[in-house]
């Protein structure tokens, strides 16, 4: 069954769907990193490719807000992959793996660099399954629907994917 599932590693990232400008509250929509109107879409993807979880969100919240307010519980023996917008996730869970960031004054040492090529490259895959999904036009492009039915969509099309997943294993 689906709930003796454990899986040892898994990767949280956060795609983003244009949407088409909102009549009322704008702000809350408004994303400025892509500098539109956006969802955000947060995926917990398990290492073999499969989507465990997906929360939706307006765009304006920051990445890792929306992974706190989403309240994935995630078992404390798996480790949980995410990029650098995801700092401070190990107070939330402490055994996380997320790349080191330099500064200005402060550079990067040969293993921090090292350990930050590893990283990005076992996480890649979630980066892959976003682009899977974005493939599915209604994602990729601007989202032209009600913004309630979003999250179904969504949903949908993660069903898809995964299924699609299966078959090709099977």
């Amino acid at each position: 069954t689906k709930a003796n599932v454990k899986w040892s590693v898994v990767l949280v990232d956060v795609g983003e769907s244009p949407i088409e400008r909102p009549k009322k509250k704008q702000r809350r929509y408004y994303s400025g990193k892509k500098k539109k109107h956006t969802h955000k879409t947060q995926l917990v993807v398990g290492k073999d490719g499969k989507i465990i979880c997906i929360q939706i969100d307006k765009g304006r919240k920051h990445d890792f807000r929306v992974f706190k307010e989403s309240k994935v519980h995630i078992h404390p023996d798996t480790i949980v992959e995410t990029d650098s917008g995801y700092q401070g996730i190990n107070k939330y869970h402490s055994n996380s793996m997320l790349p080191h960031k330099s500064s200005k004054k402060k550079k990067l040492t040969k293993e921090q660099k090292k350990h930050n090529h590893t990283v990005s490259s076992s996480r890649v895959q979630v980066e892959h399954v976003i682009r899977e999904i974005k493939v599915f036009k209604v994602l990729g492009e601007r989202y032209r629907n009600r913004r309630k039915r979003f999250g179904l969509r969504v949903s949908l099309i993660a069903g898809i994917y995964n299924y699609e997943l299966n078959s090709i294993f099977v």
